[in-house]
């Protein structure tokens, strides 16, 4: 069975590799560049239909003179009984049948073109006005012109296809074909575009989350190397912050803590009042409070570390290791069977620290105790469906304008500063830890007097 770490890391790679395709940069790409081939494509086509016209034109008009004059001009000077012998030749090598023109004829109109008024201007000015045309005689197709020896009147008949050029449909099918290969040239264009962008953030939100995500592909175009190389570079840094911080809290929680611990021993060995006695030792516990509050606001929480978690039976046994505190007066709602994917020692200090902070500061008006209600439940969030902790004491709450104070290390606020015993680090340490869980905390008033915390956590998968 793969670790959890693994199967996280593999699912990261896959969301990578779709990412390009989900962002709304790689659409706007796309349809900017799509856009920007079919105005490309209109006025090529266009300008070759503007400068292709006239020579076309011209080109059509003088083929057909050049036919009626040869054929009438071969037909004219010919013997007459070698004339029938022409004619085959004429209609078996080059298409050209002539026909006699008779009053009766059932004439078509000429050829459906847009080109073909000029054609027939130019070839009524070299051929003669009374030049006739047509696409069908007698129910014959063809491409039939009229000329006369002198008080005979003939048709000529070319075949179509010598004359015709690229149709609507053959001009629709080349554009469907061009477009189709610059849309797909245009998505190409924007994913080697957009790949390396959403590489980039997706190795930054990994980050974010305290993750450590595979080294970034130096390869591509410079600029996109320089940038890979950068933030590589950064990541190895940020690795080497990380190993050195956590020399430095040993190292301060070993220098602090063992001279507290050594003042500790002296002042029960001292001969002093009961009170001088008691005053210090509340004065060493609460200098290794703030330690302690240090410690774990600088601990970073690593997303390997990351299991299922059984919310629901944490949340139980903190909430019965909490009501054992006389100060306290602790109830719980609680959905079974809500797993989650976490940290549990992390998790567990989170909910301690709200619970301690109420413990504090959200004493009930009239008791000398806190009342705290704890609730479970798993809604549907804007991230989807979440384990949502609901933690509310019945106090006096906080004033609105202060709430957001509340998560600022080191902020404590006016009213709480003569009975702190910390450093102003609990609700921060509680945010810091949820953002590496990739959870919403919210804090508010709640209805009725008290102040209520909000945590929405990721469901296990």
């Amino acid at each position: 069975m793969k670790p959890p770490a693994f199967t996280s890391l593999a699912a990261a790679h896959r969301a990578v590799r779709f990412a390009w395709f989900k962002s709304g940069l790689f659409w706007r790409t796309f349809f900017l560049m799509s856009v920007l081939t079919a105005v490309s494509m209109g006025a090529w086509i266009g300008m070759i239909n503007v400068y292709q016209r006239g020579p076309q034109v011209q080109q059509t008009a003088e083929t057909v003179v050049s036919v009626v004059t040869i054929t009438k001009a071969a037909l004219t000077h010919s013997a007459p009984d070698l004339r029938l012998e022409l004619l085959l030749e004429l209609a078996s090598n080059e298409g050209i049948r002539i026909f006699t023109l008779e009053d009766t004829d059932i004439i078509d109109p000429p050829p459906h073109n847009p080109l073909m008024p000029e054609i027939a201007a130019i070839v009524r000015e070299r051929l003669g006005a009374d030049t006739r045309f047509s696409s069908g005689v007698n129910g014959v197709p063809g491409f039939y012109i009229s000329f006369n020896i002198e008080d005979d009147k003939y048709w000529l008949m070319l075949e179509r296809e010598r004359l015709a050029g690229l149709t609507r449909v053959q001009w629709l099918g080349w554009a469907v074909v061009v477009g189709l290969l610059s849309v797909l040239g245009a998505a190409l264009i924007s994913s080697l575009v957009n790949r390396p962008l959403a590489r980039l953030t997706s190795a930054a939100r990994a980050i974010a989350k305290g993750e450590r995500p595979a080294r970034l592909p130096e390869k591509g175009s410079q600029e996109i190397i320089e940038a890979n190389r950068s933030f590589n570079q950064m990541v190895e840094d940020l690795a080497q912050v990380e190993k050195d911080r956590a020399v430095i809290l040993a190292g301060i929680s070993h220098d602090l803590r063992t001279p507290l611990a050594r003042m500790g021993l002296e002042v029960e060995m001292a001969n002093l009042s009961q009170e001088a006695r008691d005053g210090m030792q509340s004065d060493i516990a609460q200098m290794d409070a703030i330690i302690g509050q240090f410690l774990d606001y600088a601990k970073p929480t690593e997303a390997a570390t990351f299991v299922p978690v059984d919310l629901s039976e944490l949340l139980a046994d903190i909430g019965r290791d909490a009501g054992r505190i006389p100060s306290l007066r602790i109830r719980t709602d609680l959905m079974p069977d809500v797993h989650v994917q976490g940290n549990a020692t992390d998790l567990r200090r989170v909910i301690n620290n709200i619970i301690e902070n109420a413990r504090r500061y959200g004493v009930t008006p009239g008791q000398d105790y806190t009342e705290i209600d704890i609730v479970l439940r798993v809604k549907a969030t804007g991230h989807g469906r979440r384990a949502v902790i609901e933690i509310g004491d019945h106090g006096v709450g906080v004033p609105p304008d202060q709430i957001a104070q509340l998560m600022k290390p080191f902020t404590r606020l006016d009213s709480a500063r003569g009975q702190a015993n910390g450093a102003g680090l609990g609700l921060a340490i509680v945010e810091r830890v949820l953002t590496r869980h990739n959870a919403g905390l919210e804090v508010s008033n709640r209805e009725g007097g008290g102040f209520l915390l909000q945590v929405a956590l990721p469901l296990a998968a």
